[in-house]
């Protein structure tokens, strides 16, 4: 069985790249030609674990119309309190988790070359910290929610997991990076 599983860095672009929608729908002024264009935000998936793990499902429409910038605020009680009351995680575990993935949002660094894992990171930390599109952000998220990662006390390494095989194809080495579908 061939696993189709997109990357978690190329899946949030491609979902917000589809979120942006033109409100004309005209296929005839997308380029540079087109400077005014007006898009609509659809959805805001940064890092999806924020999104579709830590925040409840009446929280996701709130989430979507939001920012960045109102997101610690907005965000970090409901993230802290998932990972207190449904991973049973310490006050350390709960504070480290609400201030790498908040504010929810990707960086995209320029200056750092495409082939390191410098120029797409989650915090901006001089670029390091960021991932390729090979890594599994699904299984790094669950391993510091749920398994020894962050702290050995009261982990869950049996859910540190989507158990989610690698991709059965290579990735490109230019953008977008992604193999053609398997048929």
């Amino acid at each position: 069985m061939r696993n189709h599983r997109v990357p978690g860095a190329l899946l949030a672009l491609a979902l917000l790249a589809a979120g942006c929608s033109d409100e004309r729908a005209d296929p005839s002024i997308f380029g540079p030609e087109a400077p005014n264009r007006t898009f609509t935000q659809i959805e805001r998936l940064g890092n999806p674990l924020v999104s579709e793990v830590l925040l409840e499902k009446r929280n996701h429409g709130f989430h979507n119309n939001g920012t960045p910038s109102t997101d610690v605020a907005n965000f970090k009680g409901l993230v802290e309190l998932f990972v207190r009351d449904v991973a049973g995680r310490n006050q350390t575990v709960q504070q480290t988790l609400s201030a790498v993935l908040l504010p929810d949002m990707l960086i995209v660094q320029t200056n750092k070359a495409a082939s390191t894992a410098g120029w797409l990171s989650w915090a901006l930390a001089d670029g390091y910290g960021g991932r390729k599109p090979s890594d599994d952000v699904v299984d790094a998220g669950l391993a510091a929610l749920f398994g020894t990662l962050l702290s050995p006390d009261n982990a869950s390494p049996r859910l540190s997991s989507d158990n989610v095989a690698a991709n059965d194809k290579q990735f490109g080495t230019a953008f977008p990076y992604l193999a053609a579908p398997t048929q």
